[in-house]
């Protein structure tokens, strides 16, 4: 039997409440389809910009991949990375927090 999975406009909201709770503030920059919209979190730090994409383990865990890359990059790059995985997947939710040190607001694996 499949295993239950948290609708994603249920998930966002728990994340955005985690980021402002931990002073991560957070913001929806694009809706996607709240029952199962895969998830792309822009992390704003100090030295730039990283983007995180939602991936599946080979378990089926739950995951994170730097999409941009390991290293910060700048806003544009950051925009285009968006703009081709809205292109591909238009039920994608975009969000986007304040976070220094480009790390997320909630656990998660990052791969």
């Amino acid at each position: 039997m499949a295993e239950a999975r948290v609708k994603s406009g249920i998930w966002v909201a728990m994340a955005l409440r985690l980021g402002n709770a931990n002073g991560r503030y957070g913001a929806v920059l694009r809706k996607g389809d709240p029952d199962a919209g895969g998830i792309l979190v822009v992390l704003r730090g100090r030295n730039g910009l990283s983007v995180l994409a939602q991936v599946r383990t080979a378990d089926g865990d739950l995951a994170w991949m730097r999409g941009t890359g390991p290293a910060p990059v700048a806003q544009d790059a950051a925009d285009a990375y968006v703009a081709r995985q809205v292109k591909f997947d238009p039920d994608l939710w975009v969000l986007e927090f304040e976070s220094p040190d480009l790390l997320p607001p909630f656990e998660g694996k990052i791969l």
